[in-house]
């Protein structure tokens, strides 16, 4: 299996050099040079796999040869140490619950996947390698887990001062070793554009070996569609229609359904549910794609007025715009609709749901009207400890934090300001390493 850019469909590379570099030399994302296709058998037999034999069967059909197959099992084994449970709390809705892994988030499982792999490559190599990942919440925590003291790696998360959780910022900001946080004046699109123009920047990247872990990195990616053949292996009526609805935000997730549909898993519809982000929404009405500067909501790791993974969706689908919206649904939510659905949620089903949670739920209702012909799978992708005010505030109960995300609060924050340009960044990493 080879990878293209999305700038250049005429150069291809390997599954190594796709994770190694993160991002192409002409500034475009890698893809595949096509989608393999699942046997029909092994996805009508999908309850007789662990999880991590699903996660293998998919992720060999991508890399092949490039790693052996008990290298290839070591990695996803010491990877993919936590479940993807699917939680029935009403008539046919579902709720999946990608919140079990070490940062209580849905990017625990590309990270710690990514990390593995990175790890491989690395050794294999014999050299040093800098990964610089943007995080609007969620990602720069997974990111700082999963390669926590991995031997030939350093990590640098970029995030945007004051427009995280205080609990995130805790869980990425208090590790040493290899995880450096910067902390950026500005918005998650302004450290996205740093990263991105780190990237291209050619004697940077001679000098330091740079790579990425967003999800613009397809091993980030490729281990987002596991879950969605481990969801679908769970649901109990296979007969009906199944409509997975994706709380949305640089679109990684999402793309991961869409890949997972085109190598053979019968999903009916996305829901593609953003905040008041809507770029995304508005791109499939109209066919049109603005990017615009991010506003800060309460579902902050969908704050992304630019979202990197839409070149890989239309891609996908050859630009034809018809098409996207055959498969794909979106609509945004404010704040006040998302504090209004966490308190929905409760009051009719029992679950307490977070917000980023939330926006997926009221998309689903809103698509569906909760109609019995289909399966409503709403993606649960973190932990409503991590937004503990807001969902108190709401329902006048007590959270509980898990130990894993309350043993990071009295840690010291570390953390180098930076402004957000890209002359004081690279400055920075020119004398850092």
């Amino acid at each position: 299996m080879k990878y293209y850019s999305t700038n250049n469909k005429n150069q291809f590379v390997s599954f190594e050099t796709a994770v190694m570099q993160g991002l192409a030399e002409d500034g475009g994302l890698f893809m595949p040079e096509y989608f393999p296709s699942m046997d029909s058998n092994f996805i009508e037999s999908l309850e007789k796999y662990s999880f991590q034999e699903i996660a293998f069967r998919i992720s060999e059909k991508f890399i092949e040869d490039e790693i052996s197959e008990s290298n290839l099992s070591d990695i996803i084994s010491n990877s993919i140490t936590f479940p993807a449970p699917l939680i029935l709390i009403g008539e046919k809705l579902y709720v999946l619950e990608l919140f079990h892994g070490p940062t209580l988030a849905f990017k625990d499982f590309g990270a710690r996947f990514m990390a593995k792999t990175m790890g491989y490559f690395v050794a294999k190599r014999s050299i040093q390698l800098n990964i610089l990942v943007a995080t609007s919440g969620d990602t720069g925590s997974a990111v700082a887990y999963g390669f926590y003291d991995t031997p030939g790696i350093n990590v640098f998360i970029l995030y945007p001062k004051g427009k995280v959780s205080l609990i995130q910022e805790k869980q990425l900001t208090t590790l040493d070793k290899n995880i450096t946080a910067l902390e950026i004046d500005g918005t998650f699109d302004d450290c996205q554009r740093l990263v991105k123009t780190a990237f291209v920047d050619k004697e940077l990247n001679k000098k330091l070996n740079l790579t990425s872990a967003n999800s613009i990195n397809i091993s980030r990616l490729l281990p987002q569609a596991f879950y969605y053949f481990e969801a679908y292996k769970q649901i109990k009526d296979k007969k009906l229609h199944s409509i997975f609805s994706v709380p949305s935000g640089n679109l990684g997730n999402l793309t991961a359904g869409l890949i997972a549909k085109k190598i053979g898993l019968p999903i009916f519809k996305f829901i593609g549910a953003v905040n008041s982000n809507k770029v995304f929404a508005e791109f499939l009405r109209t066919g049109n794609f603005v990017p615009r500067s991010s506003i800060q909501t309460l579902s902050n790791a969908m704050d992304v007025g630019n979202p990197s993974n839409l070149v890989r969706i239309r891609e996908m689908y050859s630009d034809i715009l018809r098409d996207m919206q055959n498969d794909i649904y979106s609509e945004s939510y404010d704040d006040i609709q998302t504090r209004q659905g966490i308190k929905e949620v409760y009051e009719k089903f029992n679950y307490i749901i977070d917000p980023h949670g939330s926006v997926g739920y009221l998309a689903l209702r809103d698509y569906t009207r909760f109609s019995q012909e289909f399966n409503g799978i709403v993606l649960e992708t973190a932990h409503p400890a991590k937004f503990k005010d807001v969902v108190e505030e709401e329902l006048k109960i007590n959270v509980e934090i898990p130990e894993r995300l309350a043993s990071c609060l009295n840690k010291e924050k570390r953390t180098v300001e930076l402004s957000s340009k890209y002359e004081d960044l690279r400055e920075y990493l020119m004398k850092f390493l």
